[in-house]
């Protein structure tokens, strides 16, 4: 596994090549994908800049609005093919998306097939090029609470969707924050395989609120309050051989009044104190 860095993740307003410099100069041996510089400056601008920065790729988050009407949808799948394309010229083999762990007008069986059927149509034009598709489920209680039809919100369950896409790369965005928030602990992490993760996240939550009160918003710096197991949940991604990106998403309204240098130093040393 290796550090990543998601400007968008820290609130950034940072160009690539900027994003890019920051990176290596704070220890970072990567950086996410940014799909906007990569359609517009194309494939060759975008290696060389990973090159020039001596930095791997990380993932991209997937172009696709799983849950726009169809005619959107369909026009949002037709640029996908582009953006995959130039993505694999890259180098770059992982992409990742959230779902919704709520519906108010699908029952969980009529979701679970939405889903399904959607993400099949992403799922195989990323595996043309030989992309691996992440899922991310959302495990804070209060994003559920106060609508119909509850849905996904544990690893088990959306690796049960995964399962369901018979495209061979499929597996887990599998954040810290979500992870204790959907209240599971080590017995999940230990059924994991190197296969079914292809991307990571990691936080940490604030100190002092019940779980299922805890709001996805605002977050920590991973090992910041020590209220998520941090060290059991990258030891057990060490001892699986997990290979890809991980990058720090924290929500943390400390950082925004920093300027970029500060921010990214503040959580490349984060990185470091949980780093295993």
């Amino acid at each position: 596994m290796f550090k990543s860095l998601g400007p968008g993740a820290l609130g950034l307003d940072v160009s690539f090549t900027e994003a890019a410099e920051l990176s290596a100069d704070n220890g970072f041996s990567g950086l996410q994908l940014d799909t906007s510089f990569l359609r517009d400056r194309g494939a060759d601008r975008t290696k060389e800049i990973y090159d020039r920065f001596s930095l791997k790729p990380g993932s991209f988050g997937l172009p696709v609005d799983i849950y726009a009407d169809d005619d959107d949808f369909q026009k949002s799948l037709f640029e996908l093919k582009k953006t995959a394309e130039l993505a694999s010229d890259v180098g770059c083999s992982r992409a990742s998306t959230y779902i919704m762990s709520f519906s108010d007008r699908l029952s969980f069986e009529e979701n679970f097939s939405f889903h399904r059927e959607r993400i099949s149509q992403a799922a195989e034009i990323l595996a043309d090029h030989n992309i691996s598709l992440g899922l991310e489920f959302l495990g804070p209680k209060t994003i559920r609470e106060g609508h119909e039809y509850e849905f996904i919100y544990t690893i088990e369950g959306m690796l049960n969707l995964a399962s369901e896409v018979k495209t061979d790369n499929m597996g887990l965005l599998l954040d810290a924050w979500h992870w204790y928030t959907s209240g599971e602990d080590i017995k999940s992490l230990k059924k994991l395989k190197r296969d079914d993760v292809i991307d990571v996240h990691v936080n940490d939550a604030p100190a002092g609120i019940a779980r299922d009160k805890q709001q996805d918003t605002t977050r920590c710096l991973p090992g910041e309050t020590g209220v998520i197991k941090i060290d059991v949940f990258m030891q057990h991604l060490k001892d699986i051989g997990y290979q890809g990106p991980v990058m720090v998403e924290p929500f943390s309204s400390e950082l925004e009044d920093m300027p970029p240098g500060e921010v990214v130093g503040t959580v490349a040393r984060a990185l470091d104190k949980i780093w295993i």
